[in-house]
């Protein structure tokens, strides 16, 4: 089964989605490289004019894959190091695609969901859509996806989210600006991305490119020395006690030593 599927119409509306619905479109290595080499083919494609990024079944995306959570606690520093920059490029490839993105999003959207989705230039939500940045609980950070989702919902609001970890629900995400509308379902859901699709073929295909380089050049502090800060971050907790506890916790389905 293919987990990730692209399919571009003849407006030149491409559209990827993640196919995972089992695991709730829960991402780990190989889909990061999927998603990655998809972005960067369908950026250099000049008959593409938008991408959409949506997924099948509850779930937009759970976060990260348990059997790659497996795998990352045992992996050395170095180990994290790689697997971070990899995650790290997916999300600075997105971010910074010249084509216009929305995100199509539904059910819950958690961790490195939360990163994807801030990634995009528009985001719709159905009503019951839930967010989490849930990294704390298992003693990790939201290290990669933190430059992304700090433009995205500000420091303010990312002091509450990142430390707590708890849930917020789609009006919260409207509130903070992580998600650009809401619908109240599925079928809606579509609509509303297919009016913003309308909408953004009329604009000219270089001036959309020019706007969003504009957008960067005036008011970005997302830099590579920022990306392999937050990869040094990321691999430095996972490898240290604290994030060894919490991630073994969360694998073993109890709770972890801090909490009483």
């Amino acid at each position: 089964m293919n987990f990730v599927t692209t399919t571009i119409d003849d407006r030149g509306v491409a559209t990827v989605t993640l196919n995972n619905p089992d695991k709730h479109n829960a991402f780990d290595d190989v889909m990061i490289g999927e998603l990655t080499q998809i972005f960067k083919t369908l950026d250099s494609n000049a008959d593409v004019r938008v991408m959409i990024l949506a997924a099948t079944g509850k779930s937009f995306s759970a976060g990260a894959d348990l059997n790659w959570m497996k795998r990352m606690a045992n992996y050395s520093r170095q180990e994290n190091l790689a697997d971070a920059a990899a995650l790290a490029d997916m999300l600075k490839t997105l971010n910074f695609m010249t084509k216009p993105t929305i995100a199509r999003v539904q059910g819950a959207t958690f961790g490195g969901a939360v990163g994807l989705v801030s990634c995009c230039d528009l985001a719709v939500a159905t009503q019951t859509t839930v967010f989490s940045l849930s990294e704390a609980k298992i003693g990790l950070i939201p290290a990669t996806i933190a430059p992304y989702v700090v433009a995205a919902i500000g420091q303010r609001a990312c002091r509450r989210y990142f430390t707590t970890a708890e849930r917020f629900d789609a009006d919260k995400a409207l509130n903070l600006g992580l998600v650009s509308q809401l619908a109240s379902d599925e079928q809606a859901l579509d609509a509303a991305v297919a009016q913003l699709v309308k909408q953004l073929l009329t604009s000219g295909p270089q001036a959309v490119a020019a706007a969003k380089q504009l957008l960067f050049d005036v008011g970005n502090n997302i830099t590579d020395t920022v990306i392999a800060q937050t990869c040094e971050r990321i691999a430095d907790i996972r490898v240290s006690p604290e994030g060894q506890q919490g991630l073994s916790a969360f694998l073993e389905k109890r709770s972890p030593t801090w909490v009483r």
